[in-house]
């Protein structure tokens, strides 16, 4: 049952991957990462697909050797931060527009001080 249940997850946080490419708030890589943890764990064909993926391999493996990320991942993620910061300052109301401000905060604390890949 629990490959099944790792199987579940690695496609919902695939899926979730997918659509963080799109909006500005939702991160990619790391719901591709943990769809490789789930996929390794159910499926190793799609854990390998993921881990040779010309675009997600090399982060995939740089999280599992070293917990690293990039410094091009990390300056996306923090400007995809900043986008959803705005975006909410200006169309949300107060106080909805200071949970994407207390995101940006913490995951980008968090993001930028993680080792470069």
């Amino acid at each position: 049952m629990s490959r099944m249940l790792y199987l579940i997850t690695g496609f919902v946080a695939l899926g979730l991957g997918g659509i963080g490419i799109l909006l500005p708030l939702l991160p990619t890589v790391p719901f591709i990462i943990l769809a490789a943890f789930c996929f390794a764990r159910s499926n190793r064909e799609l854990e390998r697909w993921l881990v040779e993926h010309p675009a997600f391999g090399s982060h995939i493996r740089a999280w599992r050797e070293r917990g690293a990320i990039s410094r091009k991942g990390k300056q996306a993620a923090l400007a995809a931060f900043a986008v959803s910061v705005l975006i909410a300052l200006f169309f949300a109301p107060m106080p909805w527009a200071l949970a994407p401000v207390a995101a940006a905060l913490i995951g980008g604390s968090w993001i930028w001080t993680r080792p470069e890949a």
